[in-house]
């Protein structure tokens, strides 16, 4: 399954439900480009997450810091951690994302010895899962089969996810992980997500760098500083970006136009933003609405020639859902 465009709320936490039917995890393959942004935007969610790059290399931002992940290496990325994802080089990056409540890791008795202080912990935002090192790849291979069975679903198969689950946090935690708990990264990471809750419920009106510092508790400097440090860009220039992908899907409504999109975003000039989406997106928002209208039309081509040459499978679907 491509989740090409996953939902956040105000604080960029994900509202993505990450679970099967009867299991809180989501296993599921993502191609990066093919998300509505063409790339995947930043967000944070309570679940912790693995990633193995399948095919091609990819740049992840978590936190402060970017790191390139490899073709055959993971990533796991800590509950909370703010955090984004682009393909490095045009490389046509794949890769296979396990999302998993921390809850659903170890029985209750467990977790506040073997989950809780690694999940707290200030100094583990991300670890790099190198495939060349056992526990790393214990890991990876391990997702691979989780992945396996929630296609599958086998007999059993949410035992031998659990199973497999267990196996993936025990390499994990006995690869000598030092805990550290610093405050100063807690109340940092606080203030930075108040300032981007204000942006994204304030992001239609006029703002100004005054208004973002006063969300975050702190001086119009040391605002800057903290987007320069952790988005490395100004706060300003995230306002932009940020109203420049709202408008991406408003784009994509049949019934919308570039004037309506500009002041609906939080422009107060359609040449204005007609320039920085060019900038932005390398097109006018014209092509990029005529370009995604094509291709909802190719889209809806393919799924009607499917239901002629394949009718009968509307009717198994329903016999399906009549028996869950």
């Amino acid at each position: 399954m491509q989740i090409k465009d996953f939902k956040v709320d105000e604080t960029l936490k994900e509202l993505t439900k990450h679970h099967t039917v009867v299991l809180p995890i989501a296993c599921y393959e993502t191609t990066i480009a093919q998300n509505i942004h063409g790339y995947i935007p930043l967000h944070w969610h309570e679940e912790i997450q693995f990633v193995l790059i399948v095919k091609g290399e990819a740049i992840f931002q978590i936190n402060e810091e970017k790191l390139v992940v490899r073709e055959g290496d993971g990533l796991f990325i800590n509950s909370g951690c703010l955090h984004m994802a682009e393909e490095k080089n045009q490389s046509g990056c794949v890769y296979i994302c396990l999302n998993v409540d921390p809850h659903f890791l170890l029985p209750q008795e467990l977790r506040a010895t073997y989950v809780y202080p690694y999940i707290q912990a200030t100094n583990i935002p991300y670890l790099y899962i190198n495939a060349e090192d056992l526990w790393g790849k214990n890991i990876l291979d391990a997702c691979i089969k989780i992945n396996q069975s929630i296609q599958r679903k086998l007999p059993y198969y949410e035992i031998e996810i659990t199973g497999q689950l267990t196996f993936i946090w025990q390499n994990l935690i006995m690869n000598g992980l030092k805990l550290e708990y610093d405050q100063t990264e807690m109340l940092k990471s606080h203030r930075m997500k108040q300032m981007l809750n204000w942006i994204h419920l304030h992001y239609t009106e006029k703002i100004r760098l005054d208004d973002i510092a006063r969300a975050g508790q702190l001086s119009r400097s040391e605002c800057c500083r903290y987007f320069k440090r952790i988005l490395k860009t100004t706060p300003l220039s995230y306002v932009m970006e940020y109203r420049i992908q709202k408008s991406l899907i408003l784009l994509q409504q049949a019934e919308s136009n570039v004037t309506e999109v500009a002041y609906q975003v939080g422009f107060n000039s359609t040449s204005y933003f007609i320039d920085k989406f060019r900038k932005s997106m390398h097109m006018t928002p014209l092509v990029y609405k005529k370009t995604k209208g094509e291709e909802q039309l190719r889209h809806r081509d393919v799924c009607l020639r499917k239901d002629l040459y394949y009718p009968e499978i509307e009717n198994v679907d329903e016999s399906i859902n009549q028996n869950e």
